[in-house]
């Protein structure tokens, strides 16, 4: 009865009721079912109800906004550029409508119809809609208006340096590679051109110059010892007697592909809406199928919106020549495991292994794997890969001994998963999560309290917000009798983690210890109403929380031939 009334409710809103006909009804229905979908990310099933719509109701703008919006979710840009047209029929204005046309004129290279809308009112953003209409001037082959253009825009206070970059993208599109590096070595386009892609660039602009040593060096000084697949094709390249080709920004398209790419960028490193971001991601693509950066930021913005067969299907569409092949791949394990499917997800890496396993980083992303589904002994072995195949130099390496630790600690190989905690801290002596995981493995072991304590407090020192680095240094002080300063911390942690078994179980004992016998009782019996029987990793032990409710801390630790604690019992 309620959802009929809800669903009575939507249709009102639309301005249909029971007595309305059939086909508007479904419509609307339609419509609220698309709207749900978007809802969840679901862009497929959005797009495919809007479809329905607006086959009962071709003109109701929020229909057709609705799937021009799904349409360019789901990066089908060329079927939500015809329904503007409809919108535009109808005098309606909207931005996501303005950014699909504007999408539609760049693919059809309508360089005057760029020009003309540059300044509608629901325009993209300053500098979005002046580096596209600065871009149309070179498409129209008019250079000397789109540098004028380029260099009215970088007045504009905040995004010089990106408008200086992309007129030196201009410059080498048309072949003035001089007049680009001229930009680039001024560090007039700044932190523009010291991106990954940006110094890629410039190495290849160089590369046309015939410097070809200056762009081994800037390689070299950029990426250091990270030398992946791509930077060594191009270094190889660079080395060789063949010339460099310059294929980033070839012309006004890929250029105004590129404004897109780097809106998205932008947008996500202040933390805009994934969707969000999405939109313009899916564009640059759009106009420019072989963006291999816009493909995998792509696909990681579908994994962080949970539609991982959608970012499986985007990181499918890299070539295994390509360069950047392993990266696909190795985002295409992850959205495999994170869609709860591990063994396509380790067969993924095993035949990436096949190709690519001289990789560290393959090893390592199938030791991770392994782990998460209790294969330690597998984990291990393909950690142990990973660390031959690092160099020592390699500040890196601590990550790769931390993993390895945290295996062999729970296949039960106490000993070399200290030893290599301890090689950890070697390379990165104040790392936090191996700090705790060492100070708590200690601590759990009844071995070196002091030096376990000293580790944690320096762990939560640097990530005073992790509930789980406070939980352990309330453990250790509580370990140490030091049971009032242990209360402060545990109720701390329960704080930042109010459904964990563990900290609510730890907390149960601390307030035990200092006598605050009906407390405890309460955190034993929250911290079993929280335990999960399928977490097979959790240290929550229910059986024992049980046995603390019938008989008491005291009463436990005797059975279990531990030391007492170190006070005198309250009255209960």
């Amino acid at each position: 009865m309620i959802r009929n009334l809800l669903f009575t409710v939507g249709l009102i809103a639309l301005g249909t009721t029971a007595g309305a006909p059939v086909a508007a009804q479904s419509a609307s229905g339609a419509y609220l079912a698309g709207r749900q979908a978007a809802m969840g990310y679901d862009f497929a099933e959005a797009a495919k109800y809007y479809s329905q719509a607006l086959a009962g109701d071709s003109r109701s703008p929020e229909f057709l906004e609705g799937a021009i919006l799904a349409y360019l979710s789901l990066g089908d840009v060329a079927k939500a550029v015809p329904l503007t047209k409809f919108l535009e029929a109808n005098n309606q204005r909207s931005q996501v409508a303005y950014l699909v046309t504007t999408a539609g004129m760049a693919q059809a290279e309508d360089y005057q119809g760029l020009i003309a809308q540059v300044g509608h009112e629901a325009g993209i953003g300053p500098w979005v809609d002046g580096l596209i209409k600065a871009w149309a001037y070179v498409g129209r082959g008019d250079m000397v208006t789109a540098i004028i253009q380029f260099d009215e825009l970088s007045n504009v206070a905040g995004i010089k340096v990106l408008v200086m970059y992309h007129k030196a993208l201009a410059l080498a599109s048309v072949g003035d590679f001089e007049g680009a590096e001229t930009i680039l070595a001024s560090g007039m386009a700044g932190t523009a051109a010291q991106t990954r892609r940006g110094v890629v660039i410039r190495a290849e602009i160089l590369g046309q110059l015939g410097r070809k040593e200056q762009a081994i060096a800037l390689l070299t000084a950029s990426f250091g010892g990270t030398i992946d697949p791509e930077i060594e094709t191009l270094i190889t390249a660079l080395q060789s007697d063949q010339p460099v080709t310059f294929a980033r920004i070839t012309d006004a398209k890929t250029g105004i592909a590129e404004v897109f790419f780097d809106f998205a960028t932008a947008l996500r490193q202040e933390s805009a809406a994934d969707d969000d971001v999405l939109h313009y991601a899916r564009i640059a693509r759009f106009l420019r199928p072989d963006h291999i950066d816009a493909l995998l930021l792509t696909a990681d913005l579908l994994k962080s919106l949970g539609q991982y067969d959608l970012a499986i299907q985007e990181l499918q569409d890299v070539p295994a020549n390509n360069p950047v092949y392993h990266a696909a791949e190795l985002g295409r394990a992850a959205a495999l495991r994170q869609a709860d499917r591990p063994e396509q997800a380790i067969e993924v890496l095993q035949q990436l292994i096949r190709s690519h396993g001289d990789m560290p980083s393959v090893h390592f992303a199938l030791g991770d794997v392994l782990r998460a589904q209790d294969d330690h002994d597998g984990a291990i072995k393909s950690y142990d890969l990973a660390i031959e195949l690092t160099p020592d130099t390699k500040p890196q390496r601590w990550v790769l001994f931390y993993a390895r630790g945290v295996a062999e600690e729970r296949s039960g190989d106490g000993e070399s998963a200290e030893k290599d905690f301890r090689a950890a801290l070697a390379i990165n002596p104040d790392q936090p999560q191996v700090l705790n995981y060492l100070g708590y493995s200690l601590v759990e072991q009844g071995r070196n309290l002091d030096e376990a304590l000293n580790m944690i407090e320096r762990a939560v020192a640097a990530s005073p917000a992790s509930g789980y680095m406070v939980d352990s240094l309330g453990w250790v002080l509580y370990r140490l009798g030091r049971y009032d300063e242990a209360v402060v911390q545990m109720e701390r942690a329960s704080e930042l983690m109010p459904v964990d078994p563990v900290v609510n179980d730890h907390l149960g004992d601390v307030y035990w210890a200092v006598g605050r016998e009906r407390e405890a009782e309460f955190q034993w019996r929250r911290a079993l109403s929280f335990v999960d029987a399928e977490d097979t990793n959790s240290e929550a032990d229910p059986d024992r929380m049980r046995r603390k409710l019938e008989v008491g801390l005291d009463a436990v630790l005797a059975e279990e031939g531990a030391d007492p604690l170190k006070r005198v019992t309250a009255e209960r």
